[in-house]
């Protein structure tokens, strides 16, 4: 063996195994701003060249009118009793084009944009969790995307009119009993053959679970391994791979019908199985030809997908979670004041304003993206497990801060169907485990990263000698681009990124977080390098380095999509604490990450020495401590031991963190924008529906929300009357009104408003009580029950 052969043949040992499926996924979607981020040198341009989208005249008319018409239609507590979308509603959703908004005009659909599909999921999200759902499937990956893309003439002109008219409810069949994280390990299968009449087609046979819109589909998305034992297509393999094709409900084998309960939430969704079900070749999305290619086709069009539906549904519940609970904190009163005065409830407040502000940015941002003709992979897996989880944050503070108005189910509720939507979207579409401990930086640091995807290409070349031309090349640019990620990461790290490139017009006090970010993503891609470089295939296994390095990756992309929400929303002051509370959580975050799996590194030796790089500070305190100790031995004790504290003393205190948390101040800010009412609270709210009838649990407690911040001064005059001693301070509040108007303290208005506002308070802290069941009275003709005697008591000894 030559040289090159035995080089060529070490670095395939070393690189990352990778099966069919996964160089499929990695193939599929494209790189744009992860890249950059991955790349230790990210160029703004790269995202700042996105401007901010706005929905056409077309697209807000269908917002504001069938969207808001099938809003205020729907019923929470309704749809949970009978377990299903009212008639009405689903003639809307049919009508309108709910089920077609990027299926183009041509064949009967809406033709929206990314954005406009995302909003409206948005909107009907905040509102019913169960609509949204119904509307997300088919126009998320199913099939009316995979024909749209892939499918032939003959299927788009079938298919798409009657998709997008509601004429065919679609499901998409991919998850089973035995396959579910793991898709690609699907057992279902496909023979080529020929039936009874001598027709050359498929048998299929199946087992699927989980398959949302199943139990009411008429038109099944069915995902399988496809074998061609006989050669019947010609491409001279037994083993085919997974394929996707279309199967229609009434099919002979096919068994669909049946519903599960996910978290008692009413959207259809149920399994459905096939026995010797038989299809003609053409069911094939993209006919014949696309025979093996359906991973390719389900992980192109997942990249989309998982950027628009859960985003949507995560940021909703996000934005409807901030505008009700900071309404609520302000309205309740404990202890003489509104929870929301009270620093443990202003906490979570902030928490809450901060994270929907960074995951509508997100959602933004990578909106733009799509619409732009990419297919996001990694963005779309960002999105995915940090919006989801983010969902789960805020929707679990909302409920601490509702308390037992959240707890208590019933038509005043607005927050149960979100809380039982939580752990839903947290499991679909990848669950987030996975998505975090194996997609996110698994595949980002060889699909997004700048050299590692063409190393793997170099490898592939049969000729050992081109291999090893191809790889030296690709390596010594990789090798080049490590060593200034390490520099870097040294300069950087002392100086805080300052002398880093940052975009040109910018707010200048946001400066510093570009300047952070590029600090970090420069130790970042020196991790990644070193992780890569060391572990190699083993990195697989370590999946809490990986884990720890997608966090600092997701995290990087979170902090810089914000900043660009924040210049492409005209940089309002207003604003501001928004911003830096959603960075500096995300910055805090990353450098925790990092700082996290260098510590934490398989092999010791690597983590120690990319920390010691990527925080440099203390290991420059050390150098100059070590100097004192010199500087001892040649100019004397003295001076040495002079030289030794002060050197000691600043390696001590030395902190090489850049980031840190939100302050308690900051908190304070952030939670201003939604526990008062203002032009902030509306925009960061922007999207979701709002209720206005008087009947609605949400219009009641924002007209109570907004009277008692109109009545705020009137009870600072009864406050300081009482502390003048103008008027009694024990007196009950009906008492105390009639003495504050009688003392001149209030006038008659001032009084009705105070009065109106203490019902409207009343009325939003009630919650739902329902009669019990009337017990069945015992039967007549019951036998009585045998009454036993009481057993004997001993009697007490007799005293001596």
């Amino acid at each position: 063996m030559g040289l090159r052969s035995f080089i060529v043949k070490k670095f395939k040992a070393a690189m990352p195994p990778l099966s069919a499926t996964e160089k499929e996924a990695l193939e599929s979607g494209t790189v744009g701003w992860d890249g950059e981020l991955m790349s230790g040198r990210p160029d703004w341009n790269k995202l700042f060249k996105y401007e901010k989208a706005q929905l056409s005249a077309e697209e807000q008319a269908f917002i504001d009118g069938p969207c808001e018409q099938l809003c205020k239609i729907l019923d929470n507590w309704d749809i949970q009793k009978k377990n299903d979308l009212p008639p009405e509603a689903w003639k809307i959703i049919k009508d309108e084009g709910f089920m077609g908004l990027e299926i183009p005009k041509e064949y009967g659909g809406r033709g929206f944009s990314s954005k406009a599909h995302s909003a409206v999921v948005m909107k009907l999200a905040s509102r019913s969790i169960t609509a949204a759902v119904t509307v997300m499937v088919p126009n998320s990956l199913g099939p009316a995307e995979l024909i749209g893309e892939y499918g032939t003439k003959e299927q788009k002109d079938y298919y798409l009119p009657r998709l997008a008219k509601g004429v065919e409810i679609p499901c998409f069949a991919l998850t089973g009993p035995d396959a579910g994280s793991d898709a690609g390990a699907i057992p279902d299968n496909g023979v080529v053959c020929k039936n009874e009449k001598g027709e050359l087609g498929i048998r299929l046979n199946w087992d699927k679970r989980y398959i949302t819109l199943g139990p009411i589909a008429t038109l099944i998305g069915l995902a399988f391994k496809l074998e061609d034992p006989d050669n019947l297509l010609g491409k001279d393999k037994k083993d085919l791979g997974i394929t996707v094709a279309l199967v229609a409900r009434n099919t002979p084998g096919v068994e669909i019908g049946d519903r599960h309960a996910p978290m008692d939430l009413p959207f259809h969704n149920g399994p459905n199985k096939g026995h010797d079900v038989f299809i003609p070749l053409d069911n094939i999305i993209g006919g014949p030809e696309r025979a093996g290619q359906g991973w390719r086709m389900l992980m192109e069009s997942l990249a989309v997908g998982r950027s628009l539906s859960l985003p949507a549904l995560s940021t909703a519940a996000a934005k409807m979670s901030s505008y009700a609970t900071g309404s609520y904190a302000r309205t309740r009163k404990q202890f003489g004041t509104s929870i929301s005065n009270f620093q443990g409830i202003e906490e979570p407040l902030a928490r809450m304003a901060g994270l929907t502000y960074m995951m509508n940015a997100a959602r933004e941002a990578t909106l733009q993206m799509v619409d732009g003709g990419e297919r996001p992979a990694i963005p779309s897996a960002i999105l995915k497990y940090h919006l989801t989880e983010g969902m789960r944050t805020i929707v679990n503070d909302a409920m601490d801060i509702h308390g037992g108005k959240g707890v208590s189910n019933g038509p005043n509720n607005v927050f149960s169907t979100l809380y039982k939507g939580v752990p839903i979207a947290i499991t679909v579409e990848g669950a987030n485990i996975m998505t975090r401990n194996l997609i996110i930086f698994g595949q980002g640091a060889v699909r997004a990263h700048p050299y590692t995807l063409k190393e793997l290409a170099a490898l592939d070349d049969p000729n050992p000698n081109k291999a090893f031309g191809k790889l030296a090349k690709v390596l010594a640019a990789h090798v080049t681009n490590t060593t200034k990620s390490a520099v870097k990461s040294v300069v950087y790290g002392l100086t805080g990124g300052k002398f880093s490139s940052t975009p040109k017009d910018i707010d200048k006090s946001t400066k510093k977080y570009y300047q952070e970010i590029n600090r970090l993503s420069a130790a970042f891609n020196l991790a990644a390098d070193a992780s890569l470089g060391t572990l190699g295939g083993n990195l697989k296994k370590e999946e809490r380095t990986s884990a720890r390095m997608g966090d600092v990756y997701s995290n990087l992309y979170l902090a810089s999509s914000a900043l660009w929400y924040y210049e492409k929303q005209g940089r309002k002051a207003e604003d501001k604490p928004l911003v830096d509370w959603a960075v500096q959580h995300a910055l805090n975050n990353a450098e925790k990450a990092l700082e996290g799996a260098l510590d934490n590194h398989p092999i010791k030796a690597v983590g120690f020495a990319v920390k010691a790089l990527a925080f440099p500070k203390k290991l420059l305190m050390a150098t100059l401590t070590v100097g004192g100790a010199v500087a001892g031995i040649l100019m004397g004790p003295v001076v040495g031991l002079a030289a030794m504290a002060v050197t000691l003393g600043a390696l001590f205190f030395t902190d090489d963190h850049h980031s840190s948390a939100p302050s308690d101040k900051l908190d304070r800010k952030a939670a201003d924008t939604i526990r008062n009412p203002g032009t902030v609270r509306d925009r960061l709210t922007d999207g979701i529906f709002k209720p206005t009838a008087e009947g609605e649990q949400l219009s009641r407690l924002e007209r109570a929300f907004l009277l008692t911040v109109e009545s705020e001064p009137l009870e600072k005059k009864l406050y300081l009357a009482q502390k003048g001693k103008v008027i009694a301070k024990n007196e009950k509040r009906a008492e105390l009104l009639d003495s504050a108007l009688k003392a001149g303290v209030l006038t008659e208005a001032e009084v009705a408003t105070l009065k109106k506002t203490d019902l409207a308070r009343r009325d939003v802290v009630m919650v739902d009580a329902f009669p019990q069941t009337p017990q069945p009275a015992a039967s007549a003709a019951a036998a009585p029950e045998e009454k036993k005697p009481a057993p004997a008591v001993p009697a007490p000894p007799k005293a001596a």
